[in-house]
């Protein structure tokens, strides 16, 4: 078989396994798998496999613990910023929490407060002690596990086509990731739930090279970014949550939570 027939006789075929082989959550023409908006407990245009809820639980902060190796790797090796934007977006389109403030943005209401407080402010402001809502939840993501090139299906690829369908499969690499959702209350400092999720693509390397110039934009699906991934492995994490929050039962301990538990020591 001659390599310029390739692109006639094979290229649809892989092109289609290509459109099978993106995240599973998630339309493949979208940068990521989380798409569109939230407005209060409405959203549009909403990813159909995000779990949603009928009613709300309570108020959630997210935090990312900063001294985690994996926040270097997500924003130095994969040039990904904070997971909090996503998750915020992702937990208020599920209506299942009601996201509170206590990122970045926080330091500007502490200053409007403050700029009230100084008289700077106009006094119709309604800006005032005792108007901000209590986080009751906590969610701290990690990444539990983020590669490229996992995995390629150069042999199978190989044995099928041959030389040339060795080279187009070698280059059929796998990423992969998976990461974790910790749910706390903040009263308590009880963890209430954790969850853990994942996902995979794949990149197409040398076969975005060999058949760039033909077929009508095969270079187009060539190295899908880290990041697509790893957002759909958060949002399989969420999913995760959402699922073992609904069927929540409290914890109990005879004679009662932090009273010195049941395992006794000599």
């Amino acid at each position: 078989m001659k390599i310029h027939a390739l692109p006639v006789v094979l290229l649809p075929l892989l092109l289609s396994a290509c459109a099978n082989m993106t995240p599973t959550l998630g339309d493949p023409g979208a940068k990521t798998v989380a798409t569109g908006a939230a407005g209060g407990a409405s959203a549009q245009n909403v990813n159909t496999q995000l779990q949603r809820c009928d009613k709300t639980l309570g108020t959630l902060s997210i935090v990312e613990e900063a001294n985690q190796p994996w926040l270097y790797q997500f924003t130095q090796e994969y040039r990904l910023q904070s997971t909090v934007p996503l998750l915020r977006m992702i937990v208020q389109q599920s209506n299942c929490f009601v996201v509170v403030e206590r990122g970045r943005a926080f330091n500007n209401m502490q200053g409007e407060r403050e700029l009230m407080q100084s008289g700077q402010l106009r006094k119709t402001s309604n800006i005032g002690k005792g108007q901000m809502v209590a986080a009751d939840y906590t969610v701290t993501p990690s990444v539990s596990f983020s590669a490229r090139g996992t995995g390629g299906v150069g042999a199978l690829v190989g044995g099928m086509l041959g030389s040339v369908g060795s080279i187009v499969g070698g280059s059929l690499k796998s990423n992969e990731a998976s990461t974790m959702l910790l749910l706390t209350d903040n009263r308590s400092g009880i963890q209430l739930a954790a969850a853990e999720g994942s996902a995979k693509n794949w990149d197409y390397g040398a076969m975005g090279a060999l058949f760039g110039g033909a077929g009508g934009g095969a270079s187009g699906f060539s190295n899908t970014p880290q990041g697509k991934v790893l957002t759909a492995s958060f949002m399989d994490s969420y999913n995760q949550l959402v699922k073992a929050v609904r069927n929540y039962q409290a914890q109990s301990v005879e004679g009662g939570l932090g009273n010195g538990g049941t395992l006794k020591t000599n």
